[in-house]
């Protein structure tokens, strides 16, 4: 008894440093999409471009091109990592190893792999803005506007997540379930959850793409982390119609139960009358 304790005492000390390293790494690439260009525009800072040059001047920099470079590998290196540990072999190789703690390691590498792309991120600012609003009074109204928008995303994201199963999602659950032996949380899911869940892992697309491309300022650097993330989300989901069909009543389903309060509100008082 005393070494199976020692063991779930082992996975939920595991389940608990991956908490707090995803979660950590989600508020840090928080301020790595938002915060930068934002704040730069609203309190003033260091150029992100230079518009005194040509794009053809530009794509001839080497210091440009280096950078480009850079980032483009990175964003390669998070898609390989993102997509292998998806992938079914690999999927099935490292259940097999990590047993309850896989959907834990497979949070704990993207997160890793995100750690890297942010820590080695090159910022391109010898090359000029695709577009910068430098015109008073937009120069201090959109920025306003974008951070505004771009805080109300990431409380709909956090929502969302938090109603998707954040548990399940970040491995939390599958430990605490092997813990009371309750087997496998994913599989007391309804088939047409789990279907749902094989296609859409991330429920947030909409919202990281507005984040990703409404910007007050856009350089180079900030073109391929967008165009890099938003053609991996596109091409990394495959909702069809029986998914969207789940989803529309599920939504209803949630809905509907902000009207409970409202249509029961008479009956504790009829129950007082009898």
């Amino acid at each position: 008894m005393a070494s199976v304790s020692a063991h779930n005492l082992a996975l939920c000390a595991l389940a608990l440093m991956n908490f707090v390293f995803v979660f950590g790494t989600g508020a840090e690439f928080v301020r790595f999409v938002s915060f930068r260009v934002i704040y730069h525009n609203i309190t003033g800072g260091p150029p992100l471009c230079r518009d005194s040059v040509s794009w053809a001047e530009a794509l001839r920099d080497g210091a440009v091109l280096r950078a480009a470079g850079v980032d483009l590998g990175l964003l390669a290196l998070f898609a390989a990592q993102h997509s292998l540990l998806a992938w079914a072999p690999i999927k099935l190789a490292c259940q097999s190893v990590m047993g309850v703690l896989n959907r834990a390691f497979y949070c704990s590498a993207t997160a890793l792999a995100l750690q890297v792309l942010m820590r080695f991120w090159q910022p391109v600012t010898s090359a000029p803005c695709l577009w910068s609003v430098s015109s008073a009074p937009w120069d201090t109204w959109f920025p306003l506007l974008c951070f505004t928008v771009h805080f109300l995303c990431w409380a709909i994201i956090c929502s969302i997540l938090l109603i998707f199963d954040y548990p399940e999602l970040l491995g939390i659950k599958q430990v605490y379930y092997e813990c009371l032996g309750l087997g496998d949380p994913l599989s007391l899911k309804s088939p047409r959850a789990q279907r749902l869940y094989a296609h859409l892992r991330h429920p947030v697309c909409v919202e990281l793409g507005v984040v990703l491309w409404l910007l007050p300022t856009m350089p180079l650097d900030r073109l391929l982390l967008a165009g890099g993330l938003s053609a991996y989300l596109a091409l990394g989901h495959s909702l069809d119609k029986q998914d969207c069909d789940y989803l529309s009543v599920q939504l209803h389903s949630k809905l509907h139960l902000f009207t409970l309060p409202q249509e029961g509100s008479t009956e504790p008082n009829n129950h007082k009358k009898d």
